[in-house]
């Protein structure tokens, strides 16, 4: 009989006070919370394909959605600094510690910013999904339009998030082009005052053309004296060397001998007020004019990108895309009185079984 009692009063202790305790609370005291639910991704500019469309190319993975920016927003959403920018825009604290009477699932009254950070935690889930790039935002609230609100108050915040980190992007790139463009500009400078100065001290505008105009001239003077040694030749075979056209020919040949020997002489001779021969000179200056045709391509180039890039920081290089807005709660989702008690009960019976079992134990070895 007695142990029919201590068995009976076990039960009453471990399973019909923790049932009928949490009946009350579920009854009386626990607060109905509603769930507002969106769905939304980061789409980058820069990674479109043409190829895919619509709901799908963002739902494939291979869109414009950029996992990185995601993960980034979703460490935002639930950050402290958001979290202050909301209470003070939305009175989070007011609301989550307007249920009194549900002492488990409200926000103690006089909390840190720490402890309150957990508990907005809890209140705001974000879940991503790493294949889709899909961010669920899941907000609760012991009211259906302040858990909407909340919810579209995140959707407007991330808005401003995701535009300002492509804001910065796009002046760091930006700021960059100019810095390229910046030094190019300099380097052209440093070249066509290089080549200047070496114009001024040689006196000489293009070494190079005056080379190459000596080269032609020479040629010319070579090819006319091959000629004139063909002719004189030809005309020694059937007149005597004191003719008219012999002498002629044999004058005409030693002026031009006489002439290519200056062509010759003009191109490697150290030539008057310079340090070097006319082929030294147009290979310096051979150098001078490709460096300063470099800096040039260097600059166009950079001046193009400064373009390019002004014009792409003037569109959002990355946008917030939401897929499904904020939802109006019809329905309590939390609690789950059903469930969690039939979870306690299950709870309950496990710890009765156990005790019972550890009693028959040590009440056998007794015997």
């Amino acid at each position: 009989m007695k142990r029919h009692l201590a068995r009976h009063r076990l039960a009453v202790l471990l399973i019909a006070m923790p049932m009928l305790v949490a009946a009350l609370y579920f009854t009386l005291m626990a607060r109905d919370r509603f769930v507002s639910t969106a769905v939304l991704t980061v789409r980058s500019a820069g990674h479109d394909t043409p190829s895919l469309g619509g709901l799908s190319m963002l739902l494939s993975g291979t869109a414009g959605a950029s996992i990185e920016d995601t993960r980034y927003l979703r460490e935002y959403l639930h950050s402290l600094g958001l979290m202050h920018k909301l209470d003070a825009r939305l009175q989070l604290r007011a609301h989550f510690e307007s249920a009194h009477t549900d002492v488990l699932m409200r926000l103690g009254s006089g909390t840190g910013q720490e402890e309150m950070l957990d508990y907005w935690r809890q209140r705001v889930e974000v879940s991503l999904d790493e294949t889709s790039g899909l961010l669920t935002l899941r907000v609760q609230g012991f009211d259906p339009t302040f858990a909407q609100q909340v919810n579209k108050a995140l959707l407007a915040e991330s808005e401003a998030f995701i535009n300002h980190i492509s804001q910065r992007i796009a002046n760091e790139q930006l700021g960059f082009a100019k810095e390229e463009l910046s030094r190019a500009a300099g380097q052209l400078a440093l070249g066509q005052q290089a080549l200047i100065a070496f114009q001024a001290r040689h006196q000489m505008l293009d070494p190079l053309a005056d080379a190459q105009a000596t080269g032609a001239r020479a040629t010319e003077l070579r090819s006319r004296l091959t000629r004139l040694e063909a002719e004189l030749n030809t005309k020694q075979a059937f007149l005597n060397d004191d003719a008219a056209d012999i002498v002629t020919l044999k004058a005409e040949l030693a002026a031009t001998r006489q002439q290519i020997g200056r062509e010759t002489s003009s191109a490697t001779t150290t030539r008057p007020n310079t340090n070097g021969t006319l082929s030294k000179l147009a290979i310096e200056f051979h150098g001078l004019k490709t460096q300063v045709t470099l800096a040039e391509s260097a600059y166009k180039s950079a001046l193009a990108s400064v373009e390019a890039t002004r014009i792409e920081s003037s569109r959002k290089l990355k946008s917030l895309v939401v897929i499904e807005p904020p939802t109006h709660p019809e329905m309590a989702e939390f609690p789950r009185r059903l469930y969690d008690l039939a979870t306690l009960l299950m709870a309950c019976l496990i710890v009765f079984a156990t005790v019972q079992l550890a009693r028959a134990t040590v009440q056998e070895h007794r015997d």
